[in-house]
């Protein structure tokens, strides 16, 4: 029996097994109500579920209500939060998925526009439409860009809240039933900005050197991990860059990335930049196919730890060849999923894994099977 391809065979996380590795990566959408999240979120994440992805991740939540990035973003800072995301972990797990959650706070970056008002400040119009500015929290007391607010600067006594407050959401994710937590260190939101040099110029225990801008990404994780059960693994989406020479590096994020798989977290999930621009733009790294990957091939290497690829990996036969050469164990998908939630499914006929609709849900694979036998138009592709 011919062996499956990389990207359809199970991965096993301490306690669960993935039916793939094909993972739905966070994507904000704005359309969250006081940080409850509604039919909007079912339906956009089940369609991943039902589409195959082995597993599915909400977008970035907030821990805090002034951690939201925008006034349309999820929260999980409270009980009534968690019955919008139980709906959603238990779709997915119905339906053959790993219901996944990562755990934020937008920092600086926090009490902005949703995208479609500009990406930027709040200004005079979202206020007419109800769209009250909060003051933002950071590292330091220093905008993201020109023209931005100034953020409140932590103090220790903030900080040691602000743990627990990740403890609290940790716990009601898990309530929720989700079996996969991430703590958002990327993109320029709180965590990035402790960890970066560009953004955390604090003079305490929690900043100066690379073991103090790390200190608060490593608190909050073990926090994390004690109150995550072992037998569910844990996650940390990291900038593995900032792009420019003065800021974080790929050398500090194997050093974080080693302690942070001391303290119990499974899996480096490796992005890059956003520390002072969109948390989408590529920094030092020209946006082409598989961008980002070197980055996950680092740290699978130096610091022998599972790692998720992500960025602009749009094709079959691309990811495929990640895995196969070594140089992540899970691929992440993002806005290829919006131009096609069933590309787990498509990707295994593609790669000849799949070619009578099998892993398909019993609902439609049985209409495509049947119209497959009868039609030589929609005959499978095959191998070699």
């Amino acid at each position: 029996m011919t062996a499956a391809p990389q990207l359809f065979q199970p991965l096993t996380l301490r306690g669960i097994t993935t039916r793939n590795r094909v993972v739905i990566s966070p994507m904000c959408q704005y359309s969250a109500h006081e940080g409850h999240m509604d039919d909007w979120h079912l339906v956009h994440l089940g369609r991943f579920a039902i589409g195959g992805a082995g597993i599915v991740f909400t977008e970035a939540t907030a821990v805090q209500k002034n951690g939201r990035i925008t006034h349309g973003c999820p929260g999980i800072w409270t009980d009534s939060q968690i019955p919008g995301h139980a709906r959603v972990a238990q779709f997915a797990l119905r339906n053959g998925a790993i219901p996944a959650i990562q755990l934020g706070h937008a920092g600086r970056k926090a009490g902005m526009q949703r995208p479609w008002y500009g990406n930027g400040p709040l200004n005079d119009a979202d206020l007419k439409r109800g769209d009250m500015p909060w003051t933002p929290v950071g590292a330091s007391a220093l905008p993201v860009a020109d023209g931005w607010p100034v953020p409140h600067e932590l103090s220790r006594a903030e900080i040691g809240e602000l743990i627990e407050d990740y403890a609290r959401a940790a716990a009601r994710a898990l309530e929720a039933g989700y079996k996969i937590a991430e703590v958002h260190g990327a993109h320029g939101y709180l965590v990035h900005s402790f960890l970066s040099p560009l953004s955390n110029k604090r003079t305490d225990e929690y900043g100066g050197d690379l073991k103090g801008r790390m200190r608060l990404a490593l608190e909050i994780s073990e926090r994390v991990r004690a109150v995550w059960p072992d037998e569910l693994p844990l996650f940390f989406r990291t900038s593995a860059v900032d792009g420019t020479p003065e800021g974080w590096t790929l050398d500090d994020t194997v050093v974080l990335a080693t302690e942070l798989k001391r303290i119990g977290v499974d899996v480096m999930d490796c992005s890059s930049s956003g520390i002072a621009g969109a948390a989408t733009a590529a920094g030092g790294a020209k946006r082409q196919p598989g961008f980002q990957v070197g980055y996950a091939e680092r740290v699978r290497k130096d610091v022998d730890m599972t790692t998720m690829a992500v960025g602009l990996i749009t094709h079959p036969e691309q990811a495929e060849a990640i895995l196969a050469e070594g140089r992540a164990d899970l691929i992440a998908l993002g806005r290829e999923a919006l131009v096609d939630p069933s590309w787990a499914q498509h990707a295994a006929r593609e790669l000849g894994h799949d070619t009578t609709f099998e892993t398909w849900p019993q609902q439609s694979g049985w209409w495509l099977a049947g119209r497959q036998k009868t039609s030589e138009f929609y005959q499978p592709k095959t191998k070699g």
